[in-house]
Order: C-alpha cells, then structure tokens, then sequence
C-alpha cells in the first residue's frame, strides 16, 4: 500500500487516486492567488484533494469546494478533507464538471485546476489513470468556458499547464472573456527548458506579470524561490 503523503499541517491518503501528489499540484496550490481574500474557492478535478487542502491552510476562505468525477479519487478526497484541520470548509462533489457548471447558481471568488494533459502521449490501458492524465477528459476548452460561467466577476482563475500549451490556452481564455494578468513559468533547473506554465486569468484586460522560477540547481539543491514557495507545506524545506 502506498504511504500517506505527511505535509506538515496536514496528511494526504493517495493509494487510491490514479494520479498521485507531484510538484504541479503544490506548486499550483502554494502559487495561486489569494490576496483578495476569496470567501469561496472551487478546486476542478481534485483528486486526493492536495490543492483544495493547501489553500484551507493558506486562507480564510469559508467555502471550499471540489469536483472529482472519479469514484475511488473522489472517496480518497472525501477522507483526506474529513481527516484535516479544516473538515469543515470542505466540500467535495462528486460530478462531472458539465452536470457541476448546470446545477450551481453560485460564483466562486477562486477556481483552481490541475488539468489532465498528456493528450499526444500513449493511452496506459488503465481507464483511472487515463482519465486522470489525459486532456480529452477534461478539454482545456471545455474547462476555461465552464470556469468562465463560476467566476465570480472580480475573480481569479489560476492552472497550471504544459508551456507548449500556452498560447492556445491564454486564446481559449480569450475567447471566454478571459484575460491572463500573471505568468509564472516554470523549470525544473537552470538549463532545462521552461516545462510548465502557471498562469492567472480574470476578467480583468491588464498588463501581464511574467517571472519564472526554477526548482533546482542541482539533484535535491533547491532553488531559494522553489523553497520559499513551498516551506509552509512540506515538511523537510
């Protein structure tokens, strides 16, 4: 069985999601954007649960929301936000994000998502891993339009993506009325190529903020800024 993954305010069971904790997910969960003190925050596609529990820690939220179509990823999550701290600002649904989008007059302040895409890679065999992995589950346009009817009007909407899926994602936002205010790209050390995309969009047309951060220098030599990033979260930075 797989061990519990221990941060350091809270454990996450995972052994039985099909897509297991990785650097996307803190990074998308210790990057989004918080500073407007968002009251409702919704998670779409949540898995173990891991970013919807990292911004109960990291904010005053009072309604925490998630969606996991799944059935053994969306039990996981249900036990992973009964067994934390904050058991009761957390609400998993377990839907699709097109039956969620029909049945919720409500607008959230933030919408978060780790989306699936390796669409151009090899299909597992395995149904739970694939729909967990791969984009044609959850198409990126599919995705953004229905965030785009959630969002509240001075809200935010951060995902991490693939930085070869950029340009498409930031016109798809476009198209929905969505406009990218800050960038983050991401690389795993310094001669790498950029691998990830972290990207915050509202409603809002402004100028936007691009940065970028690398993970290591070396094998396990972490960046001051990967460190700072993560420290609240993991237990050995």
């Amino acid at each position: 069985m797989l061990k519990p993954f221990q941060f350091k305010q809270f454990t996450v069971n995972q052994d039985r999601c099909a897509m297991k904790i990785g650097t996307d997910a803190v990074l998308l969960g210790a990057w989004s954007k918080i500073n407007q003190q968002p009251f409702s925050i919704l998670d779409i596609g949540a898995g173990t649960g891991v970013i919807a529990l990292m911004l109960a820690q990291r904010s005053h939220a009072e309604l925490i929301d998630a969606i996991e179509i799944d059935d053994e990823a969306y039990e996981q999550c249900v036990d992973n936000f009964e067994n934390s701290p904050w058991g009761d600002r957390l609400f998993c649904y377990h839907a699709s994000l097109e039956e969620f989008v029909e049945e919720i007059e409500d607008k959230y302040d933030l919408i978060v998502s780790n989306p699936p895409f390796y669409s151009e890679d090899y299909k597992t065999g395995s149904t739970q891993r694939d729909l967990a992995r791969f984009s044609d589950a959850l198409p990126f346009d599919h995705l953004i339009k229905s965030a785009s009817q959630l969002l509240a009007e001075d809200g935010k909407l951060c995902l991490i993506i693939p930085f070869k899926e950029e340009e498409q994602v930031k016109q798809l936002a476009n198209n929905a009325g969505l406009f990218a205010n800050e960038i983050l790209h991401i690389k795993g050390n310094p001669e790498t190529e950029i691998k990830r995309s972290l990207i915050a969009f509202s409603f809002q047309n402004t100028a936007v903020n691009t940065s970028e951060l690398i993970i290591e220098n070396g094998r396990h030599n972490y960046t001051p800024d990967y460190i700072n990033l993560t420290k609240d979260f993991y237990i050995k930075m």
